[in-house]
């Protein structure tokens, strides 16, 4: 499970980061909200935790982008505003929850595993059409067939599948499949894409990965007769 974590007091928004790493989720974090509106508009996120009070853009105004954008990525705001009129905002700007600081980690992993919980099945897998990605056992679906994805493959298919008919630029899957401190170039995700468009014929899938010029990759379904 991936988590967002954006929030202008470093110490705090990396102290947030190492804990949530220690229980098992996978956790980003950026420090203002354009960056932030950046990082959650990829859609690869489970979770995003967001501070009101931000540089460049504040919580609300990120919130609002989001949503706008049809992302229901669960939101969960932590701030030091604690007015009522202040929460009415929070939740009217499409946050899922609020939690005032300063607030006990207990707390707050409760409030981050109840909002994971409400994804249900979405949790455990993700679908395009009638393929589906199964995330506990890394396998691509189709009706009886299924193939088995490497770790890398998982993970290209998961943004692909996550982001659907909207694109996702190579920059992004290099950013987040290799890693910010990674050698690799355009080439390998251009690679794994082709692994993974042969795995889908393989299961008879209706999927295609499609590649569209300086915009990337979305997914699309094949008519059926």
């Amino acid at each position: 499970m991936k988590i967002l974590i954006i929030e202008d007091e470093q110490v705090l928004a990396d102290s947030l980061r190492l804990m949530l790493t220690s229980k098992g989720f996978e956790a980003d974090a950026v420090y203002d909200g354009e960056s932030g509106e950046q990082y959650a508009m990829l859609n690869i996120y489970d979770l995003i935790i967001l501070d009101i009070m931000l540089p460049k853009k504040n919580g609300c105004q990120v919130a609002e982008a989001v949503r706008a954008r049809r992302n229901t990525t669960p939101i969960l705001m932590l701030t030091a505003k604690s007015d009522v009129e202040d929460k009415v905002n929070g939740l009217n700007s499409g946050a899922d929850y609020y939690l005032t600081k300063p607030f006990d980690t207990r707390e707050l992993l409760a409030c981050v595993n109840a909002l994971l919980r409400r994804q249900g099945s979405q949790i455990n897998e993700l679908t395009f059409g009638d393929t589906r990605l199964d995330l506990e056992s890394a396998s691509l679906i189709y009706g009886e067939n299924s193939v088995r994805l490497s770790a890398r493959e998982f993970e290209v298919m998961r943004m692909l599948m996550t982001s659907g008919t909207n694109h996702i630029s190579k920059e992004a899957l290099l950013t987040k499949v290799w890693g910010y401190d990674s050698n690799a170039v355009e080439n390998h995700v251009e690679a794994y894409v082709s692994f993974l468009r042969k795995k889908l014929a393989s299961i008879g899938s209706d999927v295609r990965i499609e590649a569209v010029r300086r915009l990337g990759y979305h997914l699309e379904r094949d008519e059926q007769c």
